[in-house]
């Protein structure tokens, strides 16, 4: 009896690691086939056609297409606290019409920050954070 509290105990922390989060940063390169697969059009991680602020993003950047004709842009910062300077940059630079509705279309996720063209649609978002990988 005696062994099968602390073994009980050892089990109980194996399974609970099991279901825990990646703390491996998002990246361009790991997220652009899955776009691809998605139906998202003109996919590409070129700094020279992601925009200023994705091109210079410490993990990449990528811009798209969605299958709804939304462009996205994707800044992976370096990790999650690389989040608020990017998310901040792009508030920045956006255009002045965009800035009073810059919640709207932009959003993060872990080291990730994505930024619409409009407001997307479900789908093309749901898209997007199920294809975003290291």
């Amino acid at each position: 009896m005696r062994i099968a509290v602390p073994l009980c105990a050892v089990v109980a922390l194996l399974a609970a690691g099991c279901g825990a989060r990646s703390s491996t940063p998002f990246t361009a390169k790991g997220t652009a086939p899955c776009l691809k697969t998605k139906g998202f059009t003109g996919v590409t991680t070129n700094p020279a056609k992601v925009g200023f602020i994705a091109g210079f993003a410490a993990n990449g950047g990528i811009r798209a297409v969605s299958p709804n004709q939304n462009v996205v842009t994707i800044a992976f910062a370096a990790d999650p606290d690389g989040v608020a300077s990017t998310e901040r940059a792009f508030r920045l630079h956006a255009p002045p019409t965009l800035r009073p509705h810059i919640t709207d279309v932009m959003s993060s996720n872990r080291n990730a920050v994505v930024v619409w063209t409009t407001s997307p649609v479900a789908e093309d978002s749901s898209a997007v954070n199920g294809c975003l990988a290291s």
